[in-house]
């Protein structure tokens, strides 16, 4: 199977099956198949960072946009992030802001925590399209990881055509500091861990928070001059590096060698959390794909108001419309 099968959509019929179940039974099934898995094949997409807490609208989102929402009429974080800055100056003030609570401030809950326990002795891999690091933070190891979509914390050129990526976290730091942010833990070196963004309502006020960088801070790529941009997935001019190319690789070869996707292949779970309507043919389709050509798999979804399956695996199919952090707990709590 080419590893190009894995973005291409599948030749099964859209997901219409909703047998969402918050049951005893369904939860009892798939603690039941974790545990008779011979492989776990993980994908997590946005709904399992927002169990996790990284909420992008709401209350966090007044925390530290307020004066973005009242300038720009900004709603949430992310339309935030598709909302046109009059300069380069206004657009990494917002961008520093959301990459650095979305990125290098830890989530409010351990739910990638509870996740690499239960996965703790299995075969597994993970393919996520989330962006904010959550899995390596948690202690995944890198070679268990392939992160289609990218990184908060790392920039690129924003011309088409490349594939170096840089880390970020000092840049925006200064961005930050910039713009009259204080952090819960600075120290004189900016790669430390600063811990959290105190939020002007907490500190002094928003009186003394610019919603501007310094031109100076306006990052440049160093190898063509063209700005920076974020490493994130969303037009042409995405950068796949060499890391990104090893992980595929390695998650394809995993694929492969636990002959997970073939007809009568291994005991493999494809354990879908929080994927969203955005990008299903990243790991959704495909998983359900792999599900019908492999009679001994089995498909889980946990997600809240949109866990579906395909007819032709509904009966080996488990769905939990409920939360996933609230779930992985009741889960862990039977072991």
């Amino acid at each position: 199977m080419p590893f190009t099968s894995l973005f291409t959509p599948p030749a099964i019929n859209p997901p219409a099956t909703d047998n969402r179940d918050t049951s005893e039974d369904a939860i009892t099934r798939l603690t039941n198949a974790i545990h008779d898995a011979d492989t776990i094949v993980v994908g997590a997409g946005a709904g399992m960072s927002t169990s996790a807490g990284y909420v992008y609208s709401g209350e966090r989102f007044e925390r530290y946009f307020s004066d973005f929402a009242n300038t720009y009429g900004i709603g949430d974080m992310y339309s935030g992030g598709f909302a046109e800055y009059p300069d380069l100056n206004t657009y990494w003030a917002w961008w520093s802001r959301h990459i650095y609570i979305n990125r290098y401030m830890a989530p409010p809950k351990n739910t990638y925590g509870l996740l690499r326990s239960l996965l703790d002795g299995h075969d597994y891999t993970v393919i996520t399209t989330n962006v904010d690091h959550c899995f390596q933070r948690a202690g995944f190891p890198d070679d268990r990881l392939f992160c289609t979509q990218g990184d908060y914390g790392l920039f690129q050129s924003s011309r088409t055509g490349t594939s170096r990526t840089y880390g970020n976290e000092r840049d925006v730091k200064r961005m930050l500091l910039a713009q009259g942010f204080a952090f819960a833990h600075m120290t004189a070196d900016t790669a430390d861990d600063w811990g959290e963004l105190i939020a002007p309502d907490d500190a002094g006020g928003w009186a003394g928070i610019g919603m501007t960088i310094p031109d100076d801070l306006i990052p440049y790529c160093p190898d063509d001059g063209f700005p920076m941009a974020s490493n994130l997935r969303c037009d042409d001019t995405f950068a796949e590096d060499e890391t990104w190319h090893e992980c595929a690789e390695r998650y394809q070869s995993f694929l492969d060698t636990r002959r997970a996707c073939e007809t009568d292949g291994s005991r493999a779970l494809f354990l879908d959390l929080g994927s969203g309507g955005n990008t299903p043919i990243i790991f959704k389709f495909p998983f359900m794909q792999w599900t019908s050509v492999n009679r001994n798999a089995i498909y889980a979804s946990i997600n809240l108001g949109e866990a579906v399956t395909a007819p032709q695996i509904a009966d080996r199919s488990i769905l939990i419309d409920a939360d996933i952090d609230a779930t992985l707990r009741n889960i862990a709590s039977r072991r």
